[in-house]
């Protein structure tokens, strides 16, 4: 048991040390030589790189950071497919699964490389259910979308998306682990979220293609 548990927790440091590689600082630092957290919403994630340094650099962060998900699941998927560890019981694979997602998503945004700071895990929670099931993260990305072409604004288009992530879980008869991963996981995605909110609130939460002045 004790060696289940060990395997388990290491599951969740490659997959949280994954989800920390700070893709959009280093677009900042490599193309233009500033610290992207510096600039817009101080944020590491895609919009903000959008934002700051363009189309290509923030399509090109939007999916690393995609990929960092996809990754984290793809290894706790492995363990089993491959047997890695004969004595890890095959139903514990509905509980790595989730719990490699929460790693790479906190990694994400509580980066170790960046003081524990980070992005809003938006793109890395896109990838990690794309992994868990494509029907969900396929759902959650029309949404946002949707979202989206509404609202013109990337952080509304987000909100929506964790908000129906439960629900598309539901639908598409997921585990329960996978249910309450959807659960957990949106509501920290809208509380990363939080300074969105107040400014959409206020009324000065910039639309698609506008910038955001510097919160530093």
């Amino acid at each position: 048991m004790l060696s289940n548990i060990i395997i388990a927790t290491g599951i969740f440091i490659i997959a949280y040390f994954l989800g920390s590689f700070p893709t959009g600082y280093l677009a900042g630092k490599l193309l233009k030589g500033i610290d992207i957290r510096e600039h817009g919403s101080g944020s590491t994630g895609a919009t903000n790189v959008l934002r700051t340094l363009g189309k290509v650099p923030g399509s090109i962060v939007l999916l690393i950071d995609a990929v960092k998900g996809v990754l984290a699941i793809a290894i706790a998927n492995t363990v089993f497919t491959l047997n890695l560890f004969p004595t890890l019981p095959a139903e514990w694979q509905a509980y790595l699964v989730p719990l490699a997602a929460t790693g790479a998503i906190l990694g994400h945004s509580k980066s170790i490389w960046l003081d524990f700071g980070g992005g809003k895990s938006v793109a890395t929670s896109v990838g990690v259910l794309l992994a868990m099931s494509w029907q969900v993260g396929l759902a959650t990305i029309v949404v946002f979308g949707m979202a989206l072409a509404v609202s013109r604004m990337v952080s509304i288009g987000s909100i929506a998306g964790a908000v129906s992530a439960t629900m598309w879980m539901l639908v598409f008869d997921r585990p329960l682990p996978s249910v309450i991963f959807a659960i957990v996981g949106g509501i920290y995605v809208i509380w990363r979220h939080s300074a969105n909110i107040h400014r959409i609130i206020a009324g000065t939460e910039p639309k698609l293609g506008q910038k955001l002045e510097s919160s530093t």
